[in-house]
C-alpha cells in the first residue's frame, strides 16, 4: 500500500512509520520536516499537500494540537486550538483528501484516551478528542464501502511520561501504540473509535 503518514516526525508518527515500512511505502510528512510538510490547521497546506503526492492507498494522521490547562484558565484561544488543528485539522485531511484515496482505502485519525477517560486539566483536550470521535462514526455512515475511516485512540506513552518525570507504569510504549495503527490498517473496521489498550 502506499500510505500517507502525516505526524511521522512525533513519537507516536516515527514508530508507526517504522512499522508500517517494512511492508508498505510509507510517505512521511511533518508540519516542519519529513519528505513533505503540511499545516493541517490550514486547508490551503492540506490542499498543496496532496496535489503534490498525488493518490494514495490510505492516510494515516498521528498529528494534532490541542492545550492543556485548568478549566478555570483556559482561554478560549486554547480552546479554539484544539478545535482548529486537532479537530478540523483531521476532519479536513479526509474533506479534501478523500478523492486522492484509492476506492475502498483507509483513513486513520488520532483522537485519545482522554476522550472517555479524562482528568483535570484536559477539558480542552477531551473536548476536541470526544468530537472526533463522534465524527468518525458519523462520517462512515456515509462513506460505506467507499473508504474505511477510524479513530485511533492511544493512552499516555511511556516515552513522553518518563520525559515528563511521570510514573509510567500505567502507560504504553511507542512501539506498542504504533501496533494499533497496523491493525486498524490491516483490519475491516470502519466508524469504529480503536482503544489501543486492546491490542496490547
Amino acid at each position: 500500500m502506499k500510505i500517507l503518514l502525516i505526524g511521522a516526525t512525533g513519537l507516536i508518527g516515527k514508530h508507526v512509520y517504522t512499522l508500517l515500512n517494512q511492508e508498505h511505502e510509507v510517505i512521511p510528512v511533518g508540519h516542519q520536516s519529513g519528505t513533505y510538510q503540511v499545516d493541517i490547521a490550514d486547508p490551503s497546506s492540506i490542499h498543496a499537500l496532496f496535489e503534490k503526492v498525488g493518490k494514495v492507498d490510505a492516510v494515516i494522521s498521528t498529528a494534532g494540537l490541542a492545550a492543556f490547562g485548568a478549566l478555570a484558565d483556559l482561554t478560549d484561544e486554547q480552546f479554539q486550538l484544539g478545535l482548529t488543528n486537532k479537530l478540523m485539522g483531521q476532519i479536513n485531511l479526509l474533506r479534501i483528501g478523500e478523492k486522492f484515496i484509492s476506492s475502498g482505502g483507509v483513513m486513520l485519525f488520532t483522537s485519545g484516551v482522554l476522550a472517555t477517560d479524562p482528568i483535570p486539566g484536559s477539558a480542552a483536550i477531551a473536548t476536541a478528542n470526544g468530537a472526533l470521535n463522534a465524527f468518525v462514526k458519523a462520517a462512515a455512515l456515509e462513506l460505506g464501502n467507499t473508504l474505511r475511516i477510524n479513530a485511533v485512540s492511544p493512552i499516555f506513552v511511556k516515552e513522553t511520561m518518563e520525559m515528563m518525570g511521570m510514573d509510567s507504569t500505567s502507560g504504553l510504549s511507542a512501539t506498542d501504540t504504533a501496533k494499533t495503527y497496523q491493525a486498524a490498517l490491516q483490519g475491516s473496521m470502519s466508524g469504529d473509535v480503536i482503544d489501543v489498550r486492546d491490542y496490547v
